[in-house]
């Protein structure tokens, strides 16, 4: 027999364990619940805005899930094949024939963030790098990653980030909800019987399209990259792009629940006196963006679902499945939402540095 410590020892070490697998039940069957909800309050996304609610109240809960990142990067590419099957050379013509106010769309959208973070930092609700990462409208993940690269505080950063992204996705939700009426969600374009043949297409254009992005470093290349190629091969009839339902729910359900796991107790308690500020600051982007989506709508012949979805401030993974399920201009949508990450991406450095200025330390 082992001694009474040495049990208890080992029990400590296991039970962790065992209770796991019955966490992501407890986890699995809640999305579920909230998922047929949804679905049935007619909104859209409902298969990704279930199981990111869910996985918020489990993380913070203390549940100490995770869902592997390479899990997150494979139901990326589906939703990139997803969004390849709806795109067709209108996006090219769109692109094209109003590039100059998609260039401004996302142009606004990045001064909206930028002004809420030199706000922020003047307020001293945050250090001045730590909210200029924290407020850029785009990349959550890639912005974690260049904030601690260049000595922000990540767990802020991603704290506002995956705030915000999970402000967007209700937010946006509710509003194609109400201006829209939506019969479900968009596996409608990937309705059974499928041939074998496109699915066998569907997963190659996933596997080689997200691989070759992510070793050319490309930003959201999990994402990006099948896009890009399916959308070449399936509007060229090269390949037929069709994603099965059951596949596609994996993806919307991984994707809510990456998200929502990054909630946990323990950064609610480091960013607990920040809170306050980094919800105004949250909502304040989406009204700004929101504001200048409703002004496109003069200036363009798009409806203002479209419009406040191009200029919703991330994610845009999130964004896709969205766009799609509520029947907006998908091409409009994709080409603001992709321009303005790489415009975040690329400008994030400068930004940083800028607003990290104006706190009143650096002034003085």
């Amino acid at each position: 027999m082992l001694p009474r410590g040495s049990s208890r020892n080992l029990r400590s070490q296991l039970l962790p364990d065992l209770r796991t697998p019955a966490r992501w039940i407890g986890l699995l069957a809640v999305s579920a619940l909230l998922a047929i909800a949804l679905s049935y309050a007619r909104f859209p996304a409902a298969l990704l805005l279930g199981p990111m609610l869910a996985a918020i109240a489990f993380g913070v809960g203390g549940a100490r899930l995770l869902l592997p990142r390479p899990l997150f990067l494979a139901a990326q590419s589906i939703i990139g094949c997803l969004v390849a099957h709806s795109v067709t050379p209108e996006i090219v013509r769109t692109i094209v024939n109003d590039g100059a106010l998609m260039v401004a769309a996302v142009l606004v959208t990045v001064m909206a963030g930028v002004v809420v973070g030199i706000t922020l930092t003047r307020l001293q609700v945050l250090p001045g790098a730590t909210a200029a990462w924290g407020s850029a409208p785009g990349g959550a993940a890639a912005m974690v990653a260049m904030a601690e690269a260049y000595g922000s505080d990540p767990r802020l950063v991603a704290f506002m980030q995956y705030v915000r992204v999970a402000a967007v996705v209700l937010t946006a939700s509710v509003v194609a909800r109400l201006l829209v009426d939506v019969s479900g969600e968009p596996a409608s374009v990937a309705a059974p019987p499928l041939p074998v043949t496109s699915i066998v297409a569907t997963l190659a254009v996933a596997a080689f399209g997200a691989g070759l992005a992510l070793a050319l470093r490309m930003p959201a290349g999990a994402l990006v990259g099948p896009m890009l190629l399916g959308a070449a091969l399936h509007a060229t009839g090269i390949a037929s792009v069709a994603v099965p339902g059951p596949l596609l729910d994996a993806a919307y359900a991984a994707i809510g629940w990456y998200v929502g796991l990054r909630f946990t107790r323990e950064t609610l308690h480091t960013t607990l006196h920040a809170l306050p500020g980094i919800l105004v600051a949250t909502f304040a982007i989406i009204l700004l963006c929101g504001a200048w989506a409703y002004g496109l709508t003069f200036l363009l012949p798009i409806d203002f679902l479209t419009a406040f979805l191009a200029t919703s401030p991330g994610g845009l993974d999130s964004v896709a499945i969205i766009a799609v399920g509520s029947k907006a201009d998908v091409s409009f949508v994709l080409g603001v939402q992709t321009l303005r990450l790489f415009t975040v991406l690329l400008t994030g450095p400068i930004l940083a540095r800028w607003i990290a200025r104006s706190a009143p330390d650096s002034a003085a």
